[in-house]
């Protein structure tokens, strides 16, 4: 209702309200957690999303990743030496490799508004995402789940203070595009296990 119809009434009181009830087609809707909301999208563009209570479901996880696939005793590229005894436990060759099936990394953030996993040199060096292996094992936790990219970037602009990363970027699509348009140009498109841990 407009200021001046709170001040000084009108005598259609009852049908103001009522419209202002109504919800315009120009409101953004009721807004959706965020968790939720990269789920949502997340799985749109074609990720594969695990979803682990604990460390042993993470553990499991994976393992049901390599049996599907068949990446036992294969070679694997990991730059996080946080990550190595997950590929040490399954005994896969990780070092000074030269066809590795895939990549095991944690990311940054996971961007819920695009459904995206944020990435740096911290988990990738210097590659870009066409120079990565085409099947990406990523290890996250749901407290790394952000709105949207600006604030992947502040929340790294926050935890590194002055000894910035390298090399951002995001990965947003996870299958082949059906029919390649411009917003797909030049993007790489992934095969990508997420394991999310819960942490909150």
């Amino acid at each position: 209702m407009s200021l001046f119809k709170k001040l000084f009434g009108s005598g259609n009181d009852a049908s103001d309200e009522k419209k202002e009830k109504e919800v315009s087609p120009f409101n953004p809707e009721t807004k959706i957690p965020v968790d939720e909301m990269f789920t949502f999208n997340f799985k749109k563009n074609g990720g594969k999303f695990l979803y682990c209570e604990n460390l042993e479901e993470v553990n499991e996880q994976f393992l049901n990743i390599l049996e599907e696939n068949d990446w036992f005793e294969c070679e694997a590229t990991c730059y996080e030496s946080k990550l190595f005894h997950f590929l040490d436990e399954n005994r896969l060759i990780y070092k000074n490799t030269t066809n590795p099936k895939f990549l095991l990394a944690s990311c940054e953030n996971l961007i819920a508004d695009e459904g995206s996993v944020l990435l740096t040199s911290n988990q990738i060096k210097q590659n870009k995402p066409h120079e990565l292996p085409a099947n990406i094992v990523v290890f996250a936790t749901t407290s790394q789940i952000l709105e949207s990219k600006s604030d992947g970037l502040r929340e790294i602009k926050r935890r590194y203070d002055k000894d910035y990363p390298t090399n951002i970027t995001t990965i947003k699509y996870f299958e082949k595009a059906k029919e390649e348009d411009f917003l797909h140009y030049g993007s790489a498109a992934k095969n990508l296990y997420l394991l999310l841990l819960e942490d909150l």
